[in-house]
């Protein structure tokens, strides 16, 4: 795996007042009613007129609901005396429930707030000082000299290695819109990108931030100051996922570029997400279908963090693991804790991968540097329903998210401790797996270095099959890997999940080595063991 070379990447756009989110921004206000009003009018294409009251009182149930149940500070202050007061509004409906009232004055209400929610506050200056300061913050941390002199010069390139098709990615943001799709594991990927982007010379992205981070004042000001629009995912309905997928649309039709996560949230398992969010992805495509008439194309363009270890893995993990998959505090509920994940990483972290896949048309076909598929398949808009390319965009955003994995030893050091463990007890279930006490965890480090070669030759084999990418310390003796990838391995949790001791490998935190094994679930490697 090549490191890109310290250089500074021309911008793309020169002059930042040119970006399409500046110019989308100057007209907020008309930029929201055009997404009231078509969040509308699909709202009214799938809900047929008598059913409309039911949908509205269903939709106030659950605000009600929510505010009674979960009550965060970025919910706007007014969210209380809104909802009861709009019910009081409905109930006079019930009996007359195809009065036109409903769709011309009760959801186009409920329709601008949500847009207002949703929508964010972005400011080119504020952009550019947002942009120097977590540059800068990032910098400083990763600065390797910075207890000796941590005003030195600022080394970022040393740490985070950006490989892939990044310069492609380049060329095609100057002939479209680009969409990232990246993978998620941690809190830590956001600021991640926006350095990346900023690093690359790309205009600033939209991307959509979960709104309980918004509950911290400082962080509200980056997110709007960056772009971000807000994600209530407390708000399952149709009224608000129609009113945020919209949004997206709109934007992207008006050719801002465009980052979400397909997975969701943050992979709790430790694992690739298998399982991505359509929604989003369907409105890149009811977009394309709109920028056809004027024959401007949207590139897709699959981003794999590969990290060497993850803060919240514990309590992402004991979510994964538990029967109550509610969203529960994962870590990071204030600022304090925020700035001490981002300290703490940094500072103990030696090395992150960032890998850009092969950029995607809305088919799944992968394309040139001039946009064009390099193999063509046979799907097409006015022939195949949306399912069915939806279907097979997301098979090819995994494909690509799976080989932009960059695997560093650690990876095979837990897959390889946790797989022998598993075939030891091939009878147990992983719940059962995860509890076992520590005198059952305990492998001898010559069976151990045996099991560690056939990993590491089916993943040189996978590397040769461009399946992913490997890490420059894979060349290194069998040795010296083990012993880089102890001490990467959960580098900064309370129990490591390995410990390496002359003759034997100790397993101190199984549950922690079962979501760093996940890191390389989905490539055929059980089966060696």
């Amino acid at each position: 795996m090549n490191d890109i070379k310290k250089k500074k990447y021309k911008k793309i756009v020169k002059q930042s007042k040119f970006w399409p989110i500046v110019q989308l921004f100057k007209k907020r206000k008309l930029f929201m009613n055009e997404v009231s009003q078509k969040s509308q009018k699909k709202i009214l294409k799938k809900i047929n007129d008598k059913y409309l009251y039911d949908e509205i009182i269903n939709t106030v149930y659950k605000e009600k609901l929510r505010i009674s149940n979960i009550k965060w500070k970025a919910d706007p202050p007014d969210d209380q005396k809104f909802w009861y007061s709009l019910k009081e509004k409905i109930i006079p409906y019930e009996s007359d429930k195809d009065n036109p009232k409903l769709k011309d004055e009760i959801l186009p209400i409920i329709i601008d707030r949500y847009t207002k929610e949703i929508t964010g506050n972005f400011k080119r200056s504020h952009h550019g000082f947002a942009r120097r300061v977590i540059t800068s913050f990032l910098a400083r941390l990763l600065n390797t000299a910075r207890l000796r002199n941590p005003f030195g010069n600022l080394n970022l390139d040393s740490t985070i290695q950006i490989v892939g098709k990044y310069k492609r990615l380049r060329k095609l943001s100057k002939k479209g819109t680009i969409i990232m799709v990246p993978t998620h594991f941690s809190h830590l990927d956001s600021a991640l990108i926006g350095w990346i982007i900023s690093h690359l010379g790309l205009p600033a992205f939209m991307y959509g931030a979960g709104l309980v981070l918004y509950n911290l004042k400082i962080f509200a000001y980056f997110f709007n100051s960056l772009g971000a629009y807000k994600i209530d995912r407390r708000k399952k309905h149709i009224l608000y996922l129609e009113t945020l997928k919209t949004y997206t649309e709109r934007a992207i039709v008006h050719g801002c570029h465009n980052l979400f996560y397909p997975g969701g949230t943050r992979s709790r398992s430790g694992a690739i997400e298998k399982n991505l969010k359509l929604g989003l992805l369907g409105s890149t495509l009811e977009a394309q279908k709109e920028l056809n008439k004027i024959n401007k194309k949207i590139y897709i363009i699959p981003v794999t963090f590969n990290y060497q270890f993850v803060l919240e893995g514990p309590a992402l993990i004991n979510q994964y693991l538990s029967k109550n998959k509610r969203n529960k505090d994962l870590g990071y509920s204030n600022t304090f804790k925020i700035f001490t994940f981002l300290f703490k990483y940094f500072t103990r972290s030696n090395r992150m991968a960032v890998s850009f896949g092969s950029p995607l048309d809305i088919y799944g076909n992968i394309l040139d540097n001039k946009g064009n598929p390099i193999k063509k398949n046979n799907l097409c808009l006015a022939k195949n329903n949306k399912t069915e390319i939806l279907n097979n965009l997301s098979e090819r955003i995994i494909d690509e998210l799976m080989s932009g994995t960059v695997v560093f030893s650690s990876f095979i050091l837990s897959f390889t401790a946790f797989e022998i463990i598993r075939k030891k007890f091939g009878k147990m279930d992983i719940q059962n797996i995860v509890e076992l006490p520590e005198d059952e965890l305990t492998i001898n480090i010559e069976y151990f270095i045996k099991k560690y070669k056939l990993v590491l030759e089916s993943i040189n084999k996978l590397s040769e099959k461009k399946k992913l990418k490997i890490s420059d310390e894979l060349l290194l003796s069998i040795d010296e890997q083990i012993k880089i990838g102890c001490k990467n391995l959960g580098l900064y949790h309370a129990i490591r999940p390995l410990e390496l001791k002359k003759d034997k490998i100790i397993i101190k935190n199984i549950k922690m080595l079962f979501y760093y094994r996940n890191r390389l679930d989905g490539y055929g490697l059980s089966k060696i063991l």
